[in-house]
């Protein structure tokens, strides 16, 4: 049984939010609004889970009473309905076992994805332009609408880089142990002798900052503008509409060029810019736990060889999972259908966190 102590005060908790929501400084607050408002949708699922789970322990003593104290149809009806609602009552403590997992805040955000060519040359390029298909098919199917913020071509098709927003609810925490490093084991369409070569590219996840959570001085801020170029390096624009900004304090540097408008170009730059100096404060303030937290499945360590996709043998292997949970049909992983992987990495790292009670 779980303890009622942790159910009081989470449902004193809840309680303690929508009175604060109520008040009239912090809804002039922006910053401290969407934080209370952001806990207050987290905290509403699991005490719906708990009223539910008191009110069957509540049954179940109701239930026994009258058995005691009645008999023949009557406390064979109350009998059968104990039986139901005990062997009801371990699927809710498993779900609300798992809503008491503390969760990382910034899942509910949305998510810039920024996906670069690594080893491979052109081969890496065209990688990019497939997991960059794949994740547009897998955001059809959860809903997610994507943005494109900017696009590097590669000589030979596909992508050097290319950037996109994800929105819609939790976003971030869906695709964050998307994170890494995605091999290609294939043969190139322009290897002639039919040997296999293996490519790679980098996938960051990042949650997306808003203007309250980061501060940006225009005195720290170089601000270049340039005519955006096309596959190639062809021109497709006569006028400076292209940006690059760079953070002068930290050296971060940020091109767009997607878009016809300087202005358009700039504000997603700076959206942009905004979600890394946010990672870069997150990493700061994690710094603490980062040892725990790297040795957990989906740490988000970008360094680290996370999936391969095996073209020959059809297979995709997430190296963060073991047995049955390792490998995939790489045609269904192409068609966008993640859930699989995602499903089962969530679950690892759920089984942590309950393992150790701590973010």
């Amino acid at each position: 049984m779980i303890d009622p102590a942790i159910l009081d005060e989470i449902v004193a908790r809840y309680d303690e939010v929508n009175a604060l929501l109520a008040q009239p400084d912090v809804v002039s607050d922006l910053k401290q609004l969407e934080t209370l408002g952001r806990e207050l949708s987290e905290l509403r699922e699991t005490v719906e889970v708990v009223t539910r789970y008191r009110g069957m322990l509540n049954e179940v003593e109701g239930l026994k009473e009258m058995i005691e104290i009645e008999e023949g149809e009557m406390a064979e009806l109350a009998q059968a309905e104990l039986k139901e609602i005990e062997e009801s009552i371990p699927r809710v403590e498993a779900r609300l076992e798992q809503l008491l997992i503390p969760q990382d805040p910034e899942d509910a955000r949305d998510a810039i994805v920024e996906i670069r060519a690594g080893t491979g040359g052109d081969e890496a390029a065209l990688f990019v332009g497939d997991l960059f298909t794949i994740y547009q098919r897998f955001a059809a199917e959860k809903g997610l609408r994507i943005e494109v913020m900017h696009t590097s071509h590669g000589t030979a098709g596909g992508f050097k880089e290319i950037i996109f927003s994800a929105k819609g609810k939790n976003a971030f925490g869906i695709l964050k142990y998307e994170s890494g490093v995605h091999r290609v084991q294939r043969v190139p369409a322009t290897e002639s002798q039919g040997r296999i070569h293996t490519s790679a590219a980098t996938v960051a996840v990042l949650p997306e900052a808003e203007a309250v959570d980061i501060e940006i001085h225009a005195n720290d801020l170089e601000i270049d503008v340039y005519r955006s170029s096309g596959p190639g390096g062809q021109s497709v624009n006569t006028t400076d509409s292209a940006v690059r900004i760079t953070h002068k304090p930290t050296g971060l540097v940020v091109t767009c060029q997607d878009e016809k408008s300087q202005h358009k170009n700039k504000d997603k730059a700076l959206r942009v810019l905004r979600a890394r100096l946010y990672q870069l404060e997150l990493d700061r303030l994690h710094a603490e736990r980062a040892d725990a937290r790297r040795a957990m499945v989906g740490s988000g360590d970008r360094s680290a060889k996370i999936r391969t996709y095996n073209w020959p043998q059809g297979r995709v292997t997430d190296h963060r999972l073991e047995g049955a949970d390792k490998n995939y049909a790489l045609q269904n992983v192409l068609a966008g259908d993640l859930e699989p992987i995602l499903t089962a990495l969530r679950l690892a790292d759920n089984a942590e966190r309950m393992a150790s009670r701590e973010v």
